[in-house]
């Protein structure tokens, strides 16, 4: 079997798309920004299940995942492109003149992911996230023609504190596939072992700790909010959206007493409109 056949189907792509906080804006948006929106998260999906789970072993995934750069780098060379991961980019990249690089760094986080499984510091952690999250930001800025440096960084807040906040959501799934996000340091400020997260429910300092990260994501949540703001049109109304999907999450996983292990942790439809509609009349304010 080749690489590109690894690639998880396109029905199965729109199923996990439903589950992350980012697209909660897309089914009011008008077609010309959704297909482009859509594009970007079937790239996204598909190049984190190469990296996760559609290969047995790291040493196929890195294949894989250098063959998804190679393809991406022959698109902008304007040649033909066969990999399904990159094919659904092709209109996406003519129409919204795309960045490379920041392509490639989600296919370099994946990369990381294969040879780094726990992280000493928060700085660490965030590191990772310029790879993981922050391009996410700076491509659906593009897609909106919105992309001035002052806006990427204060997007890059957004997307750190949005991947750490799915971090928190997954720590059971994670540890099961012998992932670790939450930085050591912060497990042993608060005494938390790796043997506490593959217990059926969380302990008192486990939850303290989640507690700790929560709301440090919701203070680089906060700090990455004037953005919205600073957009304008559709722009203002997904990413308020997308801040929105962070903020109830936070919200679900406070109601649920900072516990991931025990259920998964998502927000209610209408927690997430609340949280939408604060955050439009916020930027308008």
């Amino acid at each position: 079997m080749s690489h590109s056949a690894a690639v998880v189907p396109a029905r199965r792509v729109e199923q996990a798309r439903t589950r992350e906080n980012f697209p909660v804006a897309l089914r009011i948006l008008p077609r010309r920004y959704r297909r482009h929106l859509l594009a970007l998260y079937a790239y996204a999906r598909q190049v984190d299940d190469l990296g996760d789970e559609a290969l047995p072993a790291p040493t196929d995934r890195l294949a894989a995942l250098d063959e998804v750069e190679a393809e991406l780098r022959l698109l902008y060379a304007g040649r033909r492109v066969t990999h399904p991961a990159v094919r659904v980019l092709v209109p996406t990249v003519a129409e919204c003149r795309l960045p490379l690089d920041a392509l490639v760094r989600l296919v370099e986080a994946n990369r990381a992911d294969q040879r780094v499984t726990r992280y000493a510091t928060f700085d660490q952690l965030v590191e990772y996230c310029t790879l993981s999250a922050n391009p996410v930001g700076e491509l659906v800025l593009r897609v909106f023609g919105q992309d001035s440096p002052a806006r990427i960084a204060l997007s890059d807040r957004v997307c750190t504190a949005l991947q750490i906040v799915e971090h928190l959501q997954d720590v059971a799934e994670d540890h099961r596939r012998g992932r670790v996000y939450l930085p050591a340091e912060d497990m042993a400020r608060f005494g938390v072992t790796e043997a506490d997260l593959a217990r059926p429910t969380a302990g008192r300092q486990l939850r303290e700790l989640v507690e700790f990260s929560a709301e440090r994501a919701r203070a680089w949540l906060d700090a990455g909010a004037p953005l919205v703001s600073a957009l304008h049109g559709w722009a203002r109304l997904a990413v308020g959206g997308y801040l929105a999907g962070g903020r109830a999450t936070l919200d679900a996983l406070a109601a649920a007493d900072h516990d991931p292990l025990r259920t998964t942790v998502r927000p209610r439809g209408r927690r997430v409109l609340l949280c939408w509609l604060s955050a439009t009349v916020r930027s308008a304010g």
